[in-house]
């Protein structure tokens, strides 16, 4: 069945993905499995992991539970081919999306890393990247248009000169050079970090670069859950039209949205703007906070979450008529908060 397996995995993988695969890998238990089978086939032996699993996409979990690593070429001198400069023309379309540069001055690169100065380590022990490097790497990666995931921030981390690693305090290795963070090194910092004092430093840079938040306009709220397995929403706070960003705070699995939403608002400046949120915030307690503490409006949604109000609205308020020419579908809409 395995060798069944693998004379059909490149094909297969050349029509659903556009490329062959060349080197196949796979992990045993040595607690639970003796690998007989992989030996058996061909396969090699290349030792031991480091102990880690894969949690989500990009996302690693230490378990102390190391496994054997056997791979198997599927053709001839494979291993030659993925090291070589430059891949075989049916291999280089994996990398055609080539990883924007950062084109920031040194000067603008430790502007940028001082404000992330105040993040507090969680390491112990810190060898060639401080925590305050990490994070530059992470906005010049935002500023420049590149992918964040952790395998794109190493591509990206790689791309940076000498001079721009170095102003990003990153410390030399052993053949005098400022070497670039991998993979694993951005997975665990997105492990550890303080997501809390990462967000005070946002804030301060952008109000440094963009100057205060602008009058008036809307706040919005929305949450967002992982595309990739569990975890933790994350609730966002955004002003309109400017997009000034105003915040972001991990919804535990536990709770919901709506006691994160309204520790958030206690320090935000709602004076003479309006908040929008979806149909979970449709709660008295949020409405009169937003508008009798922090002298706001409100715009929300009524939906079955709010069986009464909804029936009110529908049976007091007239359905709008259901032909409108596109004239009058642009017309703009003054909204109206603040009335329970």
């Amino acid at each position: 069945m395995l060798g069944l397996a693998l004379g059909r995995l490149s094909q297969d993988w050349q029509t659903r993905y556009g490329h062959p695969v060349v080197v196949v890998e796979s992990f045993v238990d040595p607690e639970k499995f003796d690998g007989t089978v992989y030996s058996a086939q061909g396969w090699q032996e290349l030792g031991t992991t480091d102990g880690w699993g894969r949690c989500r996409r990009d996302y690693y979990v230490k378990h102390d539970k190391p496994k054997r690593l056997f791979v198997r070429e599927l053709c001839r001198n494979a291993c030659r081919s993925l090291q070589a400069e430059h891949l075989r023309p049916e291999l280089a379309a994996v990398e055609v999306g080539e990883i924007p540069a950062c084109h920031r001055k040194v000067r603008e690169i430790r502007s940028i890393a001082e404000h992330f100065r105040q993040v507090p380590e969680y390491r112990q022990r810190i060898e060639s990247y401080p925590l305050w490097s990490l994070l530059t790497i992470i906005l010049l990666a935002v500023l420049s248009g590149a992918p964040r995931g952790q395998k794109d921030l190493a591509k990206f981390a790689k791309r940076l000169t000498q001079a721009q690693r170095r102003a990003l305090g990153i410390r030399r290795n052993p053949q005098r050079k400022y070497p670039a963070p991998s993979q694993t090194t951005f997975s665990r910092f997105f492990r550890g970090a303080d997501g809390e004092k990462i967000n005070t430093a946002i804030l301060a840079i952008q109000e440094q670069v963009r100057g205060p938040l602008p009058a008036g306009g809307l706040i919005v709220m929305d949450g967002k859950e992982p595309k990739h397995g569990p975890g933790d929403s994350v609730l966002t706070f955004i002003h309109a039209p400017s997009q000034y960003y105003l915040g972001s705070a991990l919804v535990d699995q536990k709770t919901n949205e709506i006691p994160v939403a309204r520790q958030m608002m206690e320090s935000l400046d709602l004076q003479g703007r309006i908040v929008a949120a979806d149909a979970l915030h449709t709660q008295t307690e949020t409405a009169r906070m937003i508008v009798l503490q922090k002298g706001g409006d409100y715009l929300l949604t009524v939906k079955d979450n709010q069986p009464k109000l909804n029936e009110a609205i529908t049976t007091l308020i007239p359905a709008p008529e259901a032909g409108f020419s596109p004239s009058e579908a642009h017309r703009p809409i003054s909204p109206v908060g603040g009335v329970e």
